[in-house]
């Protein structure tokens, strides 16, 4: 068996010993019962800049590779969302590339795309609403152009300059009034963007749910669903139970998507999951037993997977990326670990080896000795030797 020698946070070392991958279904194409997305980040290019607050330097080829390995498992793809680090090193010009290109990528193998768009490229002082809606106006028409379903991310811009619910109803009104095709609505909470609190007009949740609400009621048809990332399966469950019929939930819940992915019998959630890059193999599985009605098999595939997201998504939730792109790094998607704005250094060393051992725990390294091999060449570099 392949084993590699860690530390611990006490000082001391033990050895650690990799299973075997685990044995995930073949699947031939998308779930039929669910809809489900997996947000997918972007590889740096090592020879490129890459400080904070340069413009990003991407590895297209890996970047784009990677995207193939989440449609090979019958995942769509939720491309230039908060996972490929919108206003977190990815700039407006690299993300209209990356736009392009997963599209096109997606056209040539058949794979379902959505890609984000919002005001990330306006400056600070862009704080009338008037601006907010121009910027939307000029990244949906680059997301319609490439032809991938919009998704209408929340935009700091808008939580600035808003003064109220009403300023979120006109702005949405008027977005929504002009789109070409249904879009999706993006709920993130500050837990993953501080700048995000208050939302809608509103710092209680249930009164900005009745926001949401009466913008989907006003525009059911211009609307294909919303996902929602507030880590709350209560108000997730409350909240789809309320919608239009036609109008999906994409839960963005990375700690309780199992249970409401499978639903309570009446109603369910699909899924646009930054967790589904890391754990694409399982979800697939997963996926594939909840089409069969196999609940005792959907139950068995996930179970594994939640200790690793939990980790990965805790506080600050919002550097959770840096752990999706170490796991890609170990299981040989992407040729270094680095990642565009230096955000490589997001998570502690001793953070990441815990992620080392519980993506292994589930069986989601591909290739143990690979594995092994970089976590020696990690903890080295780290001065853990």
């Amino acid at each position: 068996m392949t084993s590699v020698r860690l530390p611990s946070a006490d000082g001391g070392w033990s050895t650690y010993q990799l299973r075997e991958p685990a044995s995930w279904a073949t699947v031939s194409g998308p779930p039929a019962g669910r809809r489900a997305y997996a947000a997918a980040h972007v590889v740096a290019e090592p020879r490129l800049d890459n400080r904070p607050g340069a413009p990003a330097g991407i590895d297209w080829d890996s970047t784009l590779a990677f995207r193939r390995h989440l449609w090979s498992w019958g995942l769509g793809v939720a491309d230039a969302m908060d996972t490929a680090q919108r206003g977190m090193g990815l700039d407006w010009e690299s993300t209209q590339e990356l736009i392009r290109r997963s599209a096109a990528e997606a056209r040539s193998v058949g794979g379902q795309i959505s890609c984000g768009a919002g005001t990330d490229h306006l400056l600070p002082s862009a704080n009338s609403l008037d601006a907010v809606i121009a910027g939307y106006t000029e990244q949906l028409a680059v997301v319609e152009d490439a032809g991938a379903t919009p998704i209408l991310m929340a935009s700091r811009h808008l939580a600035a300059a808003a003064d109220g619910p009403q300023d979120y109803l006109a702005v949405y009104d008027k977005l929504l009034g002009q789109v070409a095709s249904p879009v999706i609505l993006h709920w993130l909470g500050p837990m993953f963007d501080p700048a995000l609190a208050g939302y809608w007009g509103h710092e209680d949740v249930a009164a900005a749910t009745d926001v949401v609400l009466e913008i989907i009621a006003a525009h059911t048809d211009r609307i294909d669903g919303i996902k929602v990332s507030l880590l709350d399966a209560a108000h997730e469950q409350g909240l789809r139970s309320r919608l239009p019929d036609g109008v999906r939930l994409y839960t963005g819940d990375d700690f309780n998507y199992p249970e409401l992915i499978k639903g309570d019998g009446t109603h369910h959630s699909d899924a646009l999951l930054g967790i589904f890059a890391a754990i694409a193999p399982a979800a697939a599985t997963a996926l594939a037993a909840l089409d069969q009605g196999d609940h005792a098999a959907y139950d068995e595939a996930f179970a594994a997977t939640v200790p690793l997201a939990r980790h990965l998504f805790s506080e600050p939730t919002y550097y959770y990326k840096t752990g999706i792109a170490f796991l890609a790094w170990l299981s040989g998607h992407q040729p270094g670990f680095l990642m565009v704005g230096g955000l490589q250094s997001g998570r502690s060393p001793m953070h990441l080896i815990d992620t080392f051992r519980l993506a292994d725990a589930a069986g989601l390294l591909p290739d143990p000795d690979l594995a092994a091999e970089r976590m020696g060449q990690f903890l080295a570099v780290n001065g853990l030797v």
